[in-house]
């Protein structure tokens, strides 16, 4: 498993099966990027001003994130993402 420094964040994005109004599914290819993910890791946080500024997200949180933020990775066959935590947009509940 990879386990991310920083204030960086790993992310598995969640897939969602397109459809269109008259409920024909969309491939691969025509779909947007996923906005939407499960953090799998997070890294200890970053220094400022001599202190530790621990991650406000942790694992397991659904959270929204920046559309072509991040750094695609693949761990143990799954696409994953890296992101700065300020590349997330909020947690979902």
């Amino acid at each position: 498993m990879i386990q991310p420094i920083g204030d960086r964040v790993l992310v598995q994005p969640t897939e969602k099966e397109e459809q269109t109004a008259g409920g024909i599914v969309l491939p691969g290819t025509v779909k947007e990027k996923p906005q939407e993910g499960r953090v799998v890791a997070v890294g200890a946080g970053i220094f400022r001003d001599g202190h530790r500024v621990q991650p406000e997200v942790k694992v397991g949180n659904q959270v929204l994130f920046a559309k072509f933020s991040g750094t695609e990775v693949k761990v143990d066959g799954q696409d994953m993402l890296i992101l700065h935590e300020s590349d997330l947009l909020a947690i979902l509940n």
